[in-house]
């Protein structure tokens, strides 16, 4: 431990020591770093007390590096040249779009909204490596290694920072055979002549919540069908299984070729997917430019 702080310590000398090698003098090395000669070869001489070692011999005319100094030289010619391309990896982190970027959204969200502008994107990036994954619940971006979070929620994290895209809100429908065989559903209390489709994540998904004003009911459904996949859920519906509740923008397209009809409309079913789509990210002073224009290219194309 106490080898590693006296090398921190070095660090900044060994780096002068390297450019007052390679410019030839003090004069010529104080002049690149903006001080005076004088306290140039000041740091020289505290890095030779530090190393116990001559690392010059000074003349009036000229400047000798030492044998010493030469092979200490040899080792900090890489770690100087190492600082420098991690001075220019930050420097194009911050001003060019490049990089990896690792963003998370519910499964729904990810096939059906953003899996359309992913290839654009790319495409107007090409430096930019792309990782999508699909994660259903709370995401902890910390924790899974996310750089950016699409969330559908009332509740979005408030230790991040929040850019809201839109709302969202859940839809119940049906086939139109279906609801030609079955008959129409007026009131919740109705879905329990019905076979529903429903989630499967966890033992409640079959339990159905909704409210209309002041009323409110809780309906136990039941059904031949659950799989927490929504296009594979989707199609049972339109293939006349049964009736199934979805977040808005997965069934948009099915209600408006007629593939479903939407029931209990004036009902609000309350559950998980619901509320605002919410991109979420890491406050950050220094935000690379890769996750700035992924930001603005989803808000410009969601909202």
């Amino acid at each position: 431990m106490m080898i590693f702080h006296k090398l921190i310590a070095l660090l900044p000398d060994l780096a002068s020591f390297t450019l007052v090698v390679q410019e030839g003098s003090f004069t010529a090395a104080a002049k690149k770093i903006n001080v005076t000669p004088s306290a140039l070869s000041k740091t020289i001489t505290r890095l030779e007390q530090a190393l116990s070692v001559k690392l010059f011999e000074r003349t009036t005319r000229k400047l000798i590096i030492t044998e010493a100094g030469k092979k200490i030289y040899d080792q900090c010619v890489p770690m100087v040249n190492a600082a420098k391309q991690v001075v220019e990896i930050s420097s194009i982190e911050h001003t060019k779009p490049a990089g990896s970027i690792t963003v998370a959204a519910p499964e729904a969200f990810l096939n059906v909204v953003l899996q359309p502008f992913v290839v654009p994107f790319l495409q107007l990036y090409p430096q930019i490596q792309l990782k999508l994954r699909a994660i259903d619940g709370p995401i902890d971006i910390f924790e899974h290694g996310i750089d950016i979070a699409f969330m559908l929620t009332d509740k979005p994290d408030e230790n991040l920072v929040l850019k809201e895209i839109a709302k969202t809100y859940l839809v119940l429908c049906a086939s139109p055979d279906y609801l030609k065989d079955k008959g129409i559903p007026f009131h919740p209390e109705q879905l329990k002549q019905h076979d529903c489709l429903y989630l499967a994540e966890n033992e409640t998904d079959h339990i159905w919540n909704f409210v209309k004003g002041d009323e409110s009911h809780t309906v136990t459904v039941s059904g031949r069908y659950a799989v927490n996949h929504s296009q594979m859920r989707l199609n049972g519906v339109i293939n006349g299984l049964g009736i199934g509740i979805f977040p808005d923008f997965v069934v948009q397209e099915a209600i408006s070729k007629g593939d479903v009809t939407e029931v209990l409309c004036d009902w609000t079913i309350k559950g998980n997917y619901q509320g605002i789509i919410a991109l979420q990210y890491a406050q950050t002073k220094y935000m690379p430019t890769k996750l700035r224009v992924f930001i603005d290219y989803a808000i410009q194309h969601l909202c």
